[in-house]
């Protein structure tokens, strides 16, 4: 796989939060759907498309720009056909903070109705709300699971605007929903309680709030971190740093984004293994054929068992 590649404009989203943008599109010219009309939401990713589909059901026809589990997001170029959809849409459900710019540049200035899951600025003509978390340092916030059923929440919200007629299903969904985050939530929770303090290497921070939320202590050199965010090779005393912490063994798992590899993490992954260090691949779209919830709740299922392990 090639290393990421994102365009110059991203580097700016470091002036903005990150955010996790619920997008009510429309204009005078385009008539919302009526009542037996499914609503068109687009979603930036297959993560947030499961999210909308969860809560939106069959009142909903939701297709994700970026799908594609062996493709790095990071890289996605977008094209008129993604413009076209998002155009078009009835909804569109983003991630902001620079990780799908792509889309804040598709929908340009336009004023539309945006709900923002943390603290942000205008930007791109697009108005951010003022609640939530600070999510400025890492924009992989799907994996934050409080922010995801917040943003289940204002998915109803906007559905039910839309179709005002089925705001109470939206709802229901909803809460549904966050009855199955909540279990996973407990997971994490049984991790952190059995678990707390344990070291793991992480060769892009994709799981971040997964791994705050476990309590685990992320071990792995800021040097090599920063080098991986910036899409540079890391030094050669930051690639020695890290082999040192995987020969000395000094990690309880080693938590492996695909989507990002590299020679360099291919490199840790293979020593890891000789050294027997679990690996638990965390990825930042679905698999084939799950949901958001199926996905998170194997993720979180096999970090668990990596950590076991070391017991």
């Amino acid at each position: 796989m090639t290393s990421r590649s994102r365009s110059a404009s991203t580097a700016l989203a470091g002036l903005a939060a990150a955010a996790i943008a619920l997008t009510a599109c429309g204009t005078g010219d385009q008539a919302a759907p009526g009542a037996g009309d499914k609503i068109k939401v687009i979603a930036s990713t297959s993560a947030w498309g499961s999210v909308a589909q969860a809560v939106g059901g069959d009142a909903v026809e939701v297709e994700s720009i970026i799908s594609d589990p062996n493709a790095d997001p990071h890289s996605h170029e977008s094209t008129p056909r993604d413009a076209a959809k998002v155009t078009d849409a009835d909804l569109v459900v983003y991630n902001g903070g620079g990780y799908d710019e792509f889309i804040e540049q598709i929908l340009g200035d336009a004023q539309k109705p945006t709900v923002a899951a943390v603290e942000g600025e205008h930007e791109g003509g697009h108005e951010h709300g003022h609640e939530g978390h600070d999510h400025s340092a890492n924009e992989h916030v799907w994996y934050d699971l409080h922010v995801v059923h917040e943003v289940a929440d204002r998915i109803a919200g906007e559905l039910g605007r839309i179709q005002p007629a089925k705001a109470a299903q939206f709802e229901q969904a909803a809460d549904q929903f966050e009855t199955e985050i909540g279990a996973l939530e407990a997971k994490v929770g049984e991790i952190a309680a059995a678990d707390q303090g344990k070291p793991v290497i992480v060769t892009e921070p994709v799981a971040h709030y997964l791994v705050e939320a476990a309590k685990l202590r992320d071990v792995t050199p800021q040097s090599f971190v920063n080098a991986v965010e910036a899409e540079t090779d890391p030094s050669a005393a930051a690639v020695a740093e890290i082999q040192d912490a995987i020969n000395g063994e000094q990690a309880a798992a080693v938590i492996y984004n695909p989507q990002t590899e590299s020679p360099v993490t291919r490199n840790v992954r293979t020593a890891a293994e000789q050294h027997r260090i679990p690996v638990v691949e965390m990825t930042e779209t679905l698999p084939e054929g799950k949901t958001y919830v199926q996905w998170m709740d194997a993720q979180i299922t096999a970090l668990r068992t990596a950590l076991d392990q070391d017991r």
